[in-house]
């Protein structure tokens, strides 16, 4: 399996290539969603994108951890983590990928 990663230039060029859009303006939609995307969660909104998954924040509270060198206690501060559940119908097609 090709260890390719996708990147917002590859979304542009589609996004170019699919809608007919110039590639300047491919590249400033691809932002501005983005961007929107990224504004939501940092308000503590989730982001639903039907049949791929949603995206959210989670509150962790603050626990002791332990180095697994040493052993030694270590205490791990609040946070807030992004997590992302991904839909049934990608969670399929991941599967399907696997058969080939």
């Amino acid at each position: 399996m090709p260890n390719k990663t996708l990147t917002r230039m590859d979304l542009s060029e589609a996004v170019f290539r699919e809608v007919g859009l110039s590639r300047n303006e491919s590249a400033q939609l691809v932002e501005a969603v983005l961007e929107h995307m990224s504004d939501a969660l940092v308000d503590g909104e989730q982001v639903k994108i039907s049949s791929f998954g949603t995206f959210s924040v989670r509150d962790k509270t603050a626990r002791v951890g332990r180095n697994p060198k040493t052993g030694e206690e270590v205490p791990i501060n609040p946070r807030r983590v992004l997590t992302f559940r991904p839909s049934h119908l990608m969670k399929d097609r991941v599967a399907e990928g696997n058969k080939s």
